[in-house]
This record gives structure tokens, sequence and C-alpha cells, in this order.
């Protein structure tokens, strides 16, 4: 049974239409490496200071991609389908864009959970179960990625992907 509904933002909700080429780029000039890839696990090494410095590029990224962004129907869709159950949101990005996109399309949240709270994903839907107060068995991770799938089976949470 679903008790309760955790979304994704990009690509479940919206589209960024975000250079991430480019911005992984600018954080390997940050850090001083080539090679940033897993990002979530490069970020998680940073000192804080580095890690401000990454995100606050990554928010300029992410303003810069906000009046391109587009809505996924299918995202809709289940937003509202789901509209009585509580809810919460995890995303990579940051608290500002996330704040303008929920404002500009109407969207509430029990709760949210941004990149800075956790760059972890697991991390991130284990704060927001814990917030809703849902066993993770009762609760509906709705997502677009692999790593979204494997973050939904870690902490025993059903799944539903949107497609593109």
């Amino acid at each position: 049974m679903i008790e309760a509904v955790i979304f994704d933002l990009d690509g479940t909700l919206v589209d960024l239409p975000i250079d991430y080429e480019k911005l992984f780029r600018e954080f390997s000039r940050i850090i001083g490496t080539d090679d940033v890839h897993p990002v979530t696990k490069t970020i998680l090494g940073l000192d804080e200071k580095t890690r401000k410095r990454i995100f606050d590029v990554w928010d300029r990224a992410e303003s810069a991609a906000l009046e391109n962004r587009t809505v996924k129907e299918k995202g809709m869709v289940l937003y509202r389908k789901f509209s009585a159950k509580p809810k919460a949101l995890v995303t990579l990005q940051g608290k500002a864009l996330t704040k303008s996109v929920l404002e500009s399309l109407s969207l509430c949240f029990n709760f949210v959970v941004t990149r800075e709270d956790s760059v972890d994903r697991v991390e991130q839907l284990r704060i927001a179960t814990k917030e809703l107060g849902v066993n993770a068995r009762d609760i509906l991770f709705i997502g677009n990625t692999e790593g979204d799938l494997g973050a939904a089976g870690s902490l025993g949470c059903q799944f539903l992907r949107v497609e593109e």
C-alpha cells in the first residue's frame, strides 16, 4: 500500500537544460582533477570551502537554465494523481532553483531535500522517509534514472520511473 510519495525533480517533474559537460569542466578546474565522476562522490570528499565554490557554480548554471525549463507532463500527471498523499521532494538541484520551480508550478510538498542537505540519493531518501514518518516499504519513489531505482531498492521503497 502506498502511504506517501517521494518525487525527484529534474527529469521527473521538469527538464532543466543544464550543460553538464561545461559544468563538470568547471568543477574539474576548481578541484584540480580531470575526472569528477561520479560527481556526487567527488563532492562528498571535498572540504567545505571547495564544496561551496562548486555549489555556487552549480547555482549559476541552474539559474541560467531556469528560464528554459520544460514541464514533464507524465510527472505532473503523477503529482496530481497522488496529490492527497503526503509528499516529499528529493533533488540534486539547489534550494534557490528548487524554490523557484515549485513556486512557478504551484507544487507543494510536505518536505524538500536538496543537495545542500545531501548529495547522496540514498541519504536524501532516508531523510525524506524519516520526515514523512512512513515505513519505506509504504513509500513510492518516482524518479527517472537507474540511480533513482537503485536508491529506492536500497531502502526498500517502491519505485516508478518517469520515462522520456
